[in-house]
């Protein structure tokens, strides 16, 4: 299972907690989740927060008058998964790092 970490503002915040945010499967349980953070980044996972969130809904048309209509975008799945004391997980400090070196 492929987990992908998330970098934004708010993700970023919550690193002072120990948490961190993934984008996962659909299908993926707790405890597989868990495990694949742990095999992918070689920390400790505490505790997993599963939520899914709905697919906004998007207009269509097929054409200038034809069946217009409603779709919905896909769900997104994601997991706060908090740490172990003194683990941390190497996303966002490297980016920091690469933008340092830009600027100089």
């Amino acid at each position: 299972m492929l987990v992908i970490p998330r970098a934004t503002e708010k993700t970023y915040a919550e690193q002072a907690k120990r948490t961190y945010v993934f984008n996962v499967p659909e299908g993926g349980s707790k405890q597989s989740i868990a495990k694949a953070v742990e095999e992918q980044f070689n920390v400790t996972v505490e505790d997993i927060r599963v939520l899914t969130r709905k697919g906004k809904a998007t207009r269509f048309s097929k054409g200038k008058h034809a069946y217009p209509g409603t779709t919905y975008r896909r769900d997104k799945k994601l997991a706060y998964v908090t740490l172990k004391e003194g683990d941390k997980i190497r996303v966002f400090e490297e980016e920091t790092k690469k933008e340092e070196k830009e600027k100089k």
